[in-house]
């Protein structure tokens, strides 16, 4: 059965958007989805599901935590090649000795037109981005609280991102099957 890793954006921030992770497995399971396996609190998972479109698996969870939760956060799914992809892409391979500095934004589609100049006069001098086809990459290693470019970069991309640092891109790696 084909795997998948999903993405949720907005969920448990800030006190708002809750939605208890044990719960949101069992709501996963309701719809189909099987060997469903969360990290953290913040909306990441790996599951099975017999569904092979993307877009309808992604209604279709969207509206099942709407249902449960009443709030209908994005949800981005990737495959376990794309997944992959991302992680063999990095450019900055000696940043994840060092993984809350390092950001992989998952971009909804392939921006058509960024505003790579205004990103690049948003970059701090310490910082170092790079867009490579749906994912932007970037080390903050001053912090990505301090980050304008990390504020800015979804608007600047023209395209919805949701962001995680290496350390949950790298735990989800290892939460596939064969990884």
């Amino acid at each position: 059965m084909p795997q998948w890793i999903g993405l949720l954006r907005g969920v448990n921030v800030g006190g708002r958007n809750k939605m208890p992770m044990a719960q949101l497995t069992e709501r996963l399971e309701s719809i189909g989805c099987t060997d469903v396996q969360t990290y953290i609190q913040s909306g990441n998972f790996v599951f099975g599901s017999r569904v092979k479109s993307r877009a309808t698996l992604g209604r279709r969870i969207m509206v099942a935590i709407e249902d449960s939760f009443g709030f209908r956060p994005s949800c981005l799914l990737l495959s376990p090649t794309q997944f992959r992809s991302a992680i063999e892409n990095n450019p900055f391979v000696e940043a994840v000795t060092a993984p809350k500095t390092l950001h992989f934004f998952f971009l909804d589609s392939t921006p058509s037109n960024p505003d790579l100049d205004a990103i690049s006069k948003l970059a701090t001098g310490a910082e170092e981005y790079r867009l490579i086809d749906d994912v932007f990459y970037l080390h903050a290693p001053e912090g990505i609280g301090r980050s304008k470019l990390a504020t800015a970069a979804e608007k600047k991309l023209g395209v919805s991102a949701t962001a995680r640092n290496y350390n949950t891109v790298a735990a989800l790696s290892r939460l596939l099957s064969d990884g």
